[in-house]
């Protein structure tokens, strides 16, 4: 299923090509954020489950947290739409197979399963203010299963508590790393993610926001965003 949204596959290909000129890789994460602003929220537009067989989706119309990841990871790595078609699918699939089993459902899937596109900087940036945890991603604490069909994965997760985000910490962050909000919850790494945008006086946290009176892609003030919720995590493309 593709939906391209407010775009043409040959508006993809000049956007692409745009943006392979640029700095990589937060010049051009940068550059391309940008374009999704005002993009809708949306859940569940990926097609697949236990029990349903895995389709390949592109739906640039409308996001939700982590598939705006997934199509931003993919297209500054892809000079045209055939690419990105091509790119996206070993993106979201562990070796590029577009199975339910094989995709990444998890924050922390990204650079486990791709080092050599995206490396884990949460310890480099926490200057010493990082807490490490063993979990089990998808079992929860009943004894049943997030993504039920999915099996167990024992991760070693590095975050930054929330009230040790301190200005050093943001002077570390970076426009296009990913960041991951931590999630307390056990078999979860994060509750919710989106990309760093730095601007000259704030660091933004640029997301797809499911609040009721949001519903689309903005910029949040990460400092402030981050007020009340456990830590960060946070991911660089290489």
């Amino acid at each position: 299923m593709i939906d391209l949204g407010k775009w043409t596959e040959s508006e993809l290909d000049a956007l692409l090509s745009t943006a392979q000129k640029m700095p990589a890789p937060g010049g051009r994460l940068g550059f391309l954020t940008k374009q999704f602003m005002g993009v809708s929220y949306r859940a569940a537009t990926l097609i697949g489950s236990d029990t349903e067989p895995e389709q390949f989706v592109i739906n640039l119309s409308a996001v939700d947290c982590f598939t705006l990841l997934d199509y931003l990871e993919a297209m500054r790595r892809s000079g045209s739409y055939a690419r990105f078609v091509e790119t996206l699918k070993c993106v979201r699939y562990r070796n590029c197979a577009v199975e339910y089993r094989m995709r990444n459902h998890f924050f922390s899937d990204w650079p486990a399963y791709q080092p050599e596109f995206i490396t884990d900087v949460t310890g480099q940036i926490a200057n010493g203010a990082c807490e490490t945890v063993d979990k089990v991603l998808n079992a929860k604490a009943d004894g049943g299963f997030w993504l039920p069909g999915i099996d167990t994965r024992r991760r070693r997760i590095t975050f930054i508590p929330a009230d040790r985000v301190d200005a050093p910490v943001l002077a570390g962050l970076r426009t296009g790393d990913y960041a991951g909000i931590y999630s307390a919850s056990e078999g979860l790494d994060v509750s919710h993610v989106g990309i760093v945008i730095k601007g000259p006086f704030v660091t933004y946290f640029r997301h797809a926001s499911s609040a009721a009176d949001r519903m689309r892609v903005i910029d949040d003030d990460l400092a402030e965003y981050l007020a009340g919720k456990p830590g960060l995590i946070v991911y660089r493309p290489k």
